[in-house]
């Protein structure tokens, strides 16, 4: 059966014949348990997260001498349950990143359609505009306007948005001005198209493979961005438990007890790892220009 001539080519054909892998797998199911463990954290987690037991202080892990099964992970200088810390943790750091990096898509995607579509003055203010925010380090941009705003976790996340859209802003015009230039975008332009029909049923579904894996490598970076700013003391504040406020609570005593900042902090690069690798992976499967007959 032919194609309409105003039809996108379809990249879900090369796509389905790539032989799903353990590369794939194996990260997806495991951060598939850390997403579960941070979303049922309070049915799970032994304690509640802020209770302490000044008797049970600086406990060990259990596999350390002097730890205990009842606090497998140990606790902090305030008898607190690390392990239980940790899953409530979780729900912050994937919360946030997952929230910032939809707003970024959002308004980056949209922004970048609209300006690669119609270029012009418009892509060039816009594209200028942008210009100026890179022109700022994204953590330095964060830590002055937290700084102004005061730290809380809806700062956080507008923070993060605001200092991202330009990202996926600048990656949509680059895709949009090569797609735009095809011939079912031309095709469907003679045919009596409108610009919101061309942009939203041929341009932005081909575009949209390379903005997920930019999304998803994306989200890792929020993940260490959020725990920058607790740790600074410019996130979510105590007692609510985030793996970077975490880090900072121990850094005082990671001679004595180590725990307290080592497993927040290994927990957080254990989560940003897997998140990148599944990235890749989804690239490697998203991109139809990648080759085929590779061996994954």
């Amino acid at each position: 059966m032919l194609e309409s001539p105003t039809d996108p080519p379809t990249a879900a054909i090369p796509i389905a014949r790539r032989r799903i892998s353990w590369r794939l797998i194996l990260p997806a199911v495991l951060l598939a348990l850390i997403v579960a463990a941070a979303v049922f954290a309070p049915l799970i987690a032994p304690y509640a997260p802020n209770a302490q037991d000044l008797s049970a202080r600086l406990l060990p892990p259990f596999w350390q001498s002097g730890g205990t099964g009842a606090h497998l992970l140990g606790t902090d200088d305030l008898g607190r349950d690390i392990l239980t810390r940790i899953l409530y943790g979780a729900q912050v750091s994937l919360s946030v990143g997952a929230i910032a990096v939809v707003c970024r898509l959002v308004v980056g995607v949209l922004i970048g359609l609209i300006a690669g579509y119609y270029a012009g003055p418009i892509r060039t203010f816009f594209m200028r505009l942008g210009d100026v925010q890179l022109a700022l380090p994204s953590l330095v941009l964060a830590i002055g306007i937290i700084a102004a705003l005061g730290p809380s976790l809806a700062n956080v996340i507008l923070v993060l948005a605001i200092a991202g859209w330009v990202l996926y802003a600048r990656l949509v015009v680059s895709e949009v001005m090569v797609v735009r230039q095809q011939e079912y975008v031309a095709s469907a332009r003679l045919l009596g198209a409108s610009h919101l029909r061309i942009m939203l049923r041929h341009v932005l579904p081909n575009i949209m493979p390379t903005v997920i894996v930019f999304a998803s490598l994306d989200f890792g970076m929020m993940m260490l961005t959020e725990g920058s700013l607790s740790f600074l003391g410019l996130g979510v504040q105590p007692p609510q438990p985030s793996w970077g406020g975490m880090a900072a609570e121990g850094r005082a005593l990671i001679g004595t007890a180590w725990w307290i900042a080592t497993l927040p902090g290994a927990a957080l690069v254990i989560t940003v790892a897997l998140v990148n690798v599944l990235g890749e992976q989804l690239r490697d499967r998203l991109d139809p220009r990648l080759d085929t007959s590779r061996t994954n």
